[in-house]
């Protein structure tokens, strides 16, 4: 067992330590004494009940003292005593009235050995064992202010106890000598206290630590700045007139805006009821006056270093979030949000057949050419103006997008969701696509035009892939669509028989004429009207 050495702060820790294994110890000598006592009367000689209360004003003795002990340990320490001293002094005021526990138990005890069987000597018996305890508690303090290796102490439980405070102490760092220590959080503090020298005096404490300070002589105030600035940390005095702070804290933390600021309250209420009261309010902590200014200097630390953590979770969770909405906004450039919806409630497989649809295709004619001809960043520009205002129509008119092949935009209605007008949003929508193709050409000078088909029936579609997957739909209906387009004319609508017989007379419609479709054979075919 190593040796330990005892310095100042070591004393006063093991003087505390050695308070709480003393003090329960004492304090229950007393009451078995009582108990022993009650016992003993009527039934028992005046000669030992003499020696009995000997022994309870003994050990009222002992608990007087050791009450002195808990207020402070070192007030009755002599000027130039040393600490071994101290201690040493410290043991022989203790062991005095124990011994006097013991002495007394003993001649008790032996008196009762010689008259045979007695009621009350199990009692005694435990009484001395429990002054033996003690006195091998006190013991040990004693062994330690020598400086002496722990296992010469009394008893090993006490060696192991005494190490564990030693340990203990090596591993905290001790305060500054001046007790100043710099604030690791350098934060926006509101003081509210209606006197002005408190205020002054927290005030500049606080700006000596690096923090930047308001103050507010009373509730009102301090809510009407709370408002217009934003605070860090809150140190509430609770005794203000007009608006106490218990009111003030009450609806800080009821108010949405202000909820997340920590709040200490310095009061020189000292009540439990206070405490506990400004606790479940919302009360980061509860300090009296007048407090350690060390102490307070700790508080403060450890709230805003709570608050700092929960800034840093917010805007965590803020990033998240803001992260979680762009992958969505991504995510739904690629997919409906039905598609989405039923992937994340976990359908490996979607694929969907569709009684009913309608496919558009739109191509632009003369681009090829076209491209030739200008710069890549034009072309890219030219394209994605179109296609942007054909992604806006889609949205308009609530059509699906569901891909672009070099130059052609393709189109769907009545997926993913049915649409029983689906040939109808399809038709409305087709004019305003020419209409936007003509207006891109004129103002950039360009000579384009373009030329859309348009087919209604059958159709699958689903998700593929699972890197870059996309939504697509399959079948005869969307070849046949393709067709359409392929085979019109620029600036012209050109649709099936199927999609004629779909909108019946609501639109106008021109017939073209019978056509051959490669592929197909022969289809009848009609032109939509664009006006």
């Amino acid at each position: 067992m190593s040796t330990i050495v005892l310095d100042e702060r070591l004393s006063r820790a093991l003087t505390a330590f050695l308070r709480q294994e003393v003090q329960a110890p004492a304090t229950a000598i007393t009451d078995f004494l009582d108990i022993i006592i009650e016992d003993a009367r009527g039934s028992q000689p005046e000669s030992m009940l003499a020696d009995l209360n000997r022994m309870r004003s003994a050990s009222l003795q002992l608990n007087a003292f050791v009450k002195s002990l808990i207020q402070d340990s070192l007030t009755d320490r002599q000027k130039d005593e040393t600490l071994e001293a101290f201690h040493r002094r410290l043991r022989h005021d203790l062991r005095t009235p124990l011994n006097a526990i013991k002495g007394y138990s003993e001649l008790l005890i032996e008196d009762m050995d010689a008259d045979g069987a007695h009621p009350l000597r199990g009692d005694l018996t435990k009484l001395k064992q429990s002054a033996d305890r003690l006195l091998g508690q006190i013991d040990a303090m004693a062994a330690l202010a020598r400086r002496g290796d722990a296992e010469t102490t009394d008893s090993g439980s006490q060696a192991i106890k005494l190490d564990l405070v030693a340990d203990v102490l090596r591993t905290v760092q001790p305060l500054p000598a001046d007790g100043v220590r710099a604030a690791a959080y350098s934060s926006r503090i509101l003081v509210v206290d209606d006197n002005a020298s408190n205020r002054d005096v927290l005030e500049r404490r606080l700006v000596r630590e690096g923090h930047r300070v308001v103050c507010a002589a009373n509730g009102a105030s301090a809510l009407e700045l709370i408002v217009r600035q934003e605070f860090d940390l809150i140190l509430l005095d609770l005794i203000m007139p007009e608006m106490s702070g218990f009111e003030v804290l009450r609806r800080l933390k009821a108010a949405e805006h202000t909820r997340h600021i920590p709040v200490i309250v310095i009061s020189a209420l000292d009540e439990l009821d206070s405490v506990v009261r400004c606790i479940e309010a919302g009360a980061e902590d509860y300090l009296t006056k007048p407090f350690n200014p060390i102490l307070l200097n700790a508080r403060i630390g450890a709230s805003l270093e709570k608050k700092w953590l929960r800034d840093r979770e917010k805007k965590f969770v803020a990033d998240l979030e803001q992260e979680k909405a762009r992958s969505e906004t991504l995510l739904l450039n690629i997919l409906p949000q039905s598609i989405v919806n039923r992937m994340r409630n976990g359908e490996m497989v979607i694929a969907d057949r569709v009684a009913e649809a309608t496919i558009l295709f739109c191509d632009l004619v003369g681009f090829t050419a076209l491209s030739q001809e200008l710069a890549a960043d034009r072309i890219i520009d030219f394209l994605s103006k179109i296609f942007s205002a054909f992604d806006q129509l889609a949205a308009e008119f609530g059509v699906e997008k569901i891909k672009t092949i070099g130059d052609a935009y393709m189109v769907a209605a009545g997926i993913p969701e049915a649409q029983p007008d689906h040939a109808e949003r399809i038709a409305a929508v087709a004019p305003r696509m020419l209409d936007a193709v003509a207006a891109i050409a004129e103002a950039t000078h360009l000579t384009l035009a373009a030329r859309i088909g348009m087919h209604t029936g059958p159709i699958t579609a689903g998700v593929i892939g699972t890197h870059k997957f996309v939504y697509d739909v399959w079948g005869d209906t969307v070849n046949t669509a393709s067709r359409m387009e392929s085979q019109s004319l620029p600036g012209r609508i050109q649709v099936s028989a199927a999609t004629r017989a779909a909108l019946g007379d609501r639109f106008k419609l021109e017939r073209r004429g019978i056509i051959e479709v490669k592929g197909k054979g022969m289809m009848e075919t009609y032109f939509l009207s664009s006006r």
